[in-house]
């Protein structure tokens, strides 16, 4: 399973991009692919063309919910990554990757790689 992150879903939306390309290699491929509820909240504050929301949707299913416990590990992880400012929702979307069990494929890898010790895998792209 890969979880998309909303940098990623922006950029998967031009033609052409690496992410455009990956997203449709994935699907070619039939690998499972989702995003986390928190991600979809993310993602839908734009920018991007509204039509092209239903077809997203269709392709990545219902956003898995963020849990109890996910916020535990969510608060873990933002206590390990050093509790910097506006960095939550980042922990919120890699907890609920890796309660999942899930591959994270983001634009930000700055942004995660700080998780891998607490078990985030990131996808190379």
């Amino acid at each position: 399973m890969i979880h998309l992150d909303s940098s990623f879903l922006i950029r998967s939306l031009v033609p052409q991009t690496l992410e455009a390309v990956r997203l449709e290699r994935w699907l070619n491929n039939e690998v499972p692919l989702g995003a986390s509820a928190v991600c979809w909240a993310e993602f839908l504050r734009g920018p991007f063309d509204i039509a092209q929301v239903p077809t997203l949707r269709q392709m990545l299913g219902v956003p898995v919910p963020f849990t109890e416990r996910d916020s535990v590990r969510a608060a873990e992880l933002f206590n390990i990554g050093g509790r910097r400012r506006g960095t939550f929702v980042d922990c919120m979307i890699a907890a609920t990757a890796i309660g999942e069990n899930a591959t994270l494929a983001t634009m930000n890898v700055a942004d995660f790689s700080r998780f891998q010790s607490s078990g985030l895998v990131l996808e190379k792209i």
